[in-house]
């Protein structure tokens, strides 16, 4: 997961992975270029300057290691001190890392939202609406806040996932706690009608799409598709409602989980 973040929102030149691969440089060190990209981009640096002390690192790396020398020959007994002295040199680019905010934004609004249209004319009360945008800033911000300190810390895989289960939870639980206050505080309702909801449903497509093209990676759709086909091709079964759930819960992670598989092995592959 961390792997596809960071192709997603690091562009790094073809120029650079490819020179990486013809160097060789050991899976210690290029897990740490990664986690220091990771790192920096999450905290606001600059991509461009990002890129440049990534080509630098990776020059003094593949110099030790032809001399024999190990990774702390170049970054030091702590890789956290090392990190937080290359953060601290850098200054912060919020106007141009601001540009992800309404992505992630448009992204987390994009699964709930073409489910509805799918079923109906959408119809949201304020108290949603203003929820639903808290909510995918709270998973964005807990999501950053969590690969920072797992990039920092240079921790293994495993630990990698479970720690990045927290956001994940804590933001569900949010989501739940939002629909449990909608229906016990009563706020004003938006109707958008038939004609409002097309365009909004054409107008996220359109942003599924063009985030796609633009990040090079067909993610977003595969998730919503997995998300939203099985429920919408079950209704037209003769199962009953509790099948219709399990099978569709089903359908889902094995559509989201098959499609990670390839994806991995593909990124395996070309590395």
């Amino acid at each position: 997961m961390k792997k596809v973040l960071i192709q997603l929102l690091i562009k790094k030149p073809m120029s650079e992975v490819e020179r990486m691969e013809e160097r060789q440089l050991t899976d210690q060190s290029k897990k740490f270029i990664d986690d220091l990209r990771l790192y920096l981009f999450s905290g606001g640096k600059n991509d461009q300057e990002i890129n440049e002390i990534a080509e630098e690192l990776e020059d003094h790396l593949v110099d030790a290691e032809l001399n024999g020398k190990s990774i702390q020959h170049i970054v030091g007994s702590s890789p956290q001190e090392y990190m937080t002295s290359i953060s601290n040199e850098m200054a912060n680019d919020y106007k141009a890392w601001a540009k992800y905010v309404p992505l992630i934004v448009m992204g987390a609004i994009s699964f709930p939202v073409l489910g509805d249209v799918m079923e109906g004319t959408l119809s949201y009360s304020i108290l949603q609406i203003i929820g639903t945008i808290l909510y995918s800033i709270i998973f964005m911000v807990g999501v950053f806040t969590t690969f920072r300190y797992v990039a920092k810390r240079q921790l293994s895989r495993v630990v990698e996932f479970f720690l990045l289960l927290i956001p994940t939870f804590i933001s569900m639980f949010f989501f739940i706690g939002l629909i449990t206050a909608d229906t016990f505080y009563q706020t004003p309702t938006i109707e958008f009608g038939m004609f409002g909801s097309v365009i909004i449903g054409i107008i996220l497509i359109l942003f599924v799409i063009l985030f796609s093209i633009w990040a090079k990676t067909a993610i977003l759709p595969v998730v919503l598709i997995a998300f939203h086909l099985p429920t919408f091709v079950l209704a037209f079964t003769s199962f009953s409602e509790e099948v219709q759930l399990i099978t569709g819960i089903i359908i889902t992670y094995l559509l989201i989980g098959t499609y990670l598989f390839f994806e991995f092995r593909r990124l395996k592959r070309k590395k």
